[in-house]
């Protein structure tokens, strides 16, 4: 069934660059909407960025506006996060989750485990 598995995080320095990926088999995934959330131990978990099920809408938390980008290619059954110019606030654990339907509404039904990004001279 839907598991989502999320790679590419680890340290970077500050205004580096680091790109995450999601897998997200076990659905017909260009159905749904795909997010990108983090999570600070301590604090809420924070929504990061959105994307629609055909890839032809995306939101973005003012946080990263400018610097991030939310990407799928819908034949690989994979997301994307491009994060550049990292800050240190950046630093969290990053987590893919499969929305409940084709277009954002802030629903999710399944997370992944969370990739680590560590933002730090």
């Amino acid at each position: 069934q839907v598991q989502l598995v999320e790679s590419g995080g680890g340290l970077a320095q500050p205004g580096g660059s680091l790109r995450l990926s999601c897998a997200a088999p076990g659905f017909t995934f260009s159905h749904y909407a795909m997010t990108w959330a983090r999570q600070v131990p301590g604090k809420g978990v924070e929504w990061v960025s959105s994307i629609n099920g055909d890839g032809s809408v995306t939101w973005y938390a003012d946080s990263v506006k400018g610097r991030f980008t939310i990407s799928r290619d819908n034949a690989k059954n994979t997301v994307y996060l491009q994060m550049n110019s990292l800050k240190p606030e950046d630093t969290a654990l990053y987590y893919c989750t499969k929305e409940k339907s084709f277009y954002h509404t802030n629903e999710y039904d399944y997370w992944g485990q969370g990739t680590q990004v560590t933002v730090s001279s």
